[in-house]
């Protein structure tokens, strides 16, 4: 029986979350980055740079995935129980890796990149493992890391992806409204939640009918549970006057928004209103601030300034906001725009970034919880367009 290490298995018609312009722009820009690294070769093996480049969102299950570029060649490499769905969903060339052998993974990157190349990898992914088998098989002439390049790319988003991203958080918002509609003394969390998922999915199909449909989610938290922005879900019933996050999470096609908002159950008392007006108050001041031209660092310390006139500082518990694009809660971070005291990054039209401002005040004190606003932004010539809907606010969130 012939056992090949690699091959191609294409069927079926292609679908992709964008059109192949677009695809070649994202490759043209890598290119001038290669060429400016001294790099022959990438070797992409993390979710995010394989989906932004090529548009396929692999499934690991334990398998590695790659996608290979070169001065004239995009190729992603899937393993074989995938059949043809990556090359379906793929910009460029695809090969399937066997697993008749260990190792055949390798030998397909390989027959793209050939021996003895300058190869370039992502060092805040590929493992010491893969990095090892990397210099095995390929024997490079020697090795970058590239990833801050690839992220800095992503971070400045293209009209089609702009696009993208504001029908994800009108999808939010829609997630927002069922699980205001949810809300009332007795539910559960996890009731709450699902009818903000299977609501933010049917419109998600709605909208992106020839899609995949995967990742959305909701973590819907209260009382206690408020304490952290991401406690998961429990089946903890509802009381009167408990607080409560709302947080939505559409996932299209591998781009992440979000909706997150402070919320009561039928009543408020009045030290947990004072902390939520303080921090509605922040988030809107935090709004203000994000404009062209200024930085990451000086956004954040006018917050903190902020929050600390008003004896609240010691209560934030995290940044103030991050990029939006291809990644999840599982991959794709671009921390080179977030918003802390230790990022420089001026803010430039392009960009899209949250405003999310929380405060946790510990249990048993007066106002206990978790406050959390988050709106998302688009950077603009002229200053920000705001694409989130959902009102923020006692006037509107006290349910239920």
């Amino acid at each position: 029986m012939n056992r090949p290490e690699f091959y191609r298995f294409h069927q079926g018609d292609r679908v992709l979350p964008f059109a192949p312009q677009e695809y070649d722009d994202r490759l043209g820009g890598l290119r001038v980055a290669m060429d400016a690294a001294g790099v022959d070769a990438c070797v992409f093996t993390s979710m995010h740079n394989i989906a932004y480049y090529s548009g396929f969102l692999y499934c690991a299950f334990g398998r590695p995935y790659a996608l290979v570029v070169t001065a004239s060649e995009s190729v992603t490499i899937s393993a074989g129980i995938d059949a043809g769905q990556p090359w379906r969903r793929c910009h460029g060339d695809n090969i399937t890796y066997t697993d008749w052998a260990r190792n055949n993974y390798w030998r397909a990157i390989r027959s793209v990149t050939g021996t003895g190349r300058a190869i370039g990898y992502e060092g805040d992914h590929l493992t010491l493992v893969q990095k090892a088998l990397l210099d095995e098989f390929l024997l490079p002439s020697e090795t970058r890391d590239i990833a801050s390049a690839t992220m800095r790319q992503r971070m400045h988003k293209s009209p089609a992806e702009l696009d993208l991203i504001r029908h994800g958080a009108q999808v939010a918002d829609i997630g927002g409204y069922a699980i205001r509609d949810t809300v009332r003394v007795g539910a559960r969390e996890i009731d709450v939640a699902m009818a903000g998922r299977d609501a933010m999915e049917l419109e998600i199909a709605k909208r992106f009918p020839q899609a995949e449909y995967r990742d959305t989610w909701v973590w819907f938290q209260s009382g206690i549970n408020t304490d952290g922005a991401h406690n998961p879900v429990t089946a903890r019933a509802l009381q009167r006057g408990d607080i409560l996050s709302l947080n939505t999470f559409p996932m299209i096609s591998g781009y992440y928004t979000a909706l997150e908002r402070t919320m009561f159950v039928a009543e408020v008392d009045a030290a947990s209103l004072a902390i939520w007006q303080a921090n509605v108050a922040a988030h809107e001041y935090g709004m203000s601030l994000l404009q062209p031209g200024a930085t990451c660092a000086e956004v954040t310390e006018k917050i903190n300034a902020f929050f600390a006139e008003r004896d609240l500082l010691q209560y934030r518990t995290f940044g103030y906001g991050h990029s939006f694009g291809v990644l999840s809660h599982y991959y794709g971070r671009e921390a080179g725009l977030e918003l802390r005291e230790d990022i420089d990054t001026v803010l430039e039209p392009g960009m899209v970034i949250s405003m999310e401002p929380m405060l946790t005040i510990p249990h048993g004190q007066p106002g206990a919880g978790g406050y959390r606003e988050h709106d998302i932004l688009i950077i603009t010539e002229e200053g920000t367009e705001n694409i989130t809907g959902y009102p923020y606010g006692p006037e509107f969130n006290i349910v239920g």
